[in-house]
């Protein structure tokens, strides 16, 4: 198989042959999409609406619900379409950009992460200084240089990946085009892709993990030396929340990314890949948002501006 001829076209094991499971996968993936871009478009729409949500930190959490909305969209549609009607079949140019936007957009929620950490550390650690700190052109840059990293990186794989002789199979043990299950295909010599591979997500992973902990390192020390007992559990809370995503999202990475192909799994990649580019999306919009007073505070009131425009046009 010439992995440069056009028209060439791999096709996607998917999740299971078994037929059924087919339609009721299909329905709980539907279920967790609908939810997915119903809580990050909606969330990315409230905070555009309210100007008391325009502050830093929920400009950062914007820009995480279009990231996770985009990176599940770059998957699940093909997977449902797999489940419910067997489409399985993805062309070469199809199959590159399915990696390409995954990658992009999975890599710059890694370094959004670590911006959000950042913007906790200086609202908890350095209050009086908060807003000389995280201004519109810091937080621009931290948004836009999350960006760059992650469309830089996905560049270097997509690049790196389909300049192999892919030639040992066109079954993709997998239900999407991830670099690890493409890579098997190459039956050229393949160790510096691996070599490649490996230093790159470590390198991303490790940095913006290593910003996160450190920020947390700083805030714990902060909220020991709180007097008010109140204070010490609203900030435990938000801590515990932020740290329980985020370590399921470098869990899964880690687990993924950080090992050599010849110890992969496909089977168990495949059920762990379900929760980073599927399940995690989903959650963000309430771990991050849904549980903040503020946010339910702008939702309640775009309902009763939407109530109110309703009652005037009857």
């Amino acid at each position: 198989m010439d992995n440069n001829t056009e028209g060439t076209q791999f096709f996607l094991l998917g999740l299971t042959n078994a037929s059924e499971l087919q339609i009721p996968l299909f329905i709980m993936f539907t279920l967790i999409y609908l939810i997915n871009v119903v809580g990050n478009l909606g969330m990315m729409v409230l905070i555009l609406l309210d100007s008391r949500l325009h502050t830093p930190m929920y400009f950062f959490l914007s820009n995480l619900s279009l990231v996770d909305f985009c990176y599940s969209t770059a998957v699940t549609p093909k997977v449902m379409a797999g489940l419910l009607i067997g489409d399985k079949v993805i062309s070469y140019n199809a199959c590159a950009a399915q990696m390409f936007f995954f990658v992009a957009f999975a890599t710059t929620e890694n370094y959004l992460l670590a911006s959000m950490a950042y913007d906790r550390y200086a609202a908890v650690c350095k209050p009086l200084h908060y807003t000389t700190i995280m201004t519109t052109v810091v937080c621009a840059h931290l948004g836009i240089g999350s960006y760059i990293c992650g469309f830089l990186n996905a560049s270097f794989h997509v690049g790196d990946i389909f300049s192999l002789s892919l030639c040992n199979s066109n079954l993709i043990h997998h239900f999407f085009c991830d670099v690890p299950a493409v890579m098997a295909l190459s039956c050229s010599e393949k160790h510096v892709s691996e070599v490649a591979l490996v230093f790159m997500s470590s390198f991303n992973a490790l940095f913006a993990l290593l910003v996160i902990l450190i920020s947390y390192l700083f805030i714990f020390i902060t909220i020991l030396k709180m007097q008010s007992a109140q204070g010490h559990q609203k900030a435990l809370s938000t801590c515990a929340s932020h740290l329980t995503t985020v370590s399921i999202f470098y869990g899964t990475v880690i687990f993924m990314y950080l090992q050599p192909s010849s110890s992969h799994s496909m089977d168990t990649d495949k059920m762990v890949a379900v929760f980073y580019s599927m399940v995690i999306p989903m959650l963000n919009p309430v771990v991050y948002s849904m549980r903040n007073k503020e946010v339910k505070c702008a939702f309640k009131k775009v309902l009763e501006k939407a109530n109110f425009s309703l009652g005037l046009a009857i």
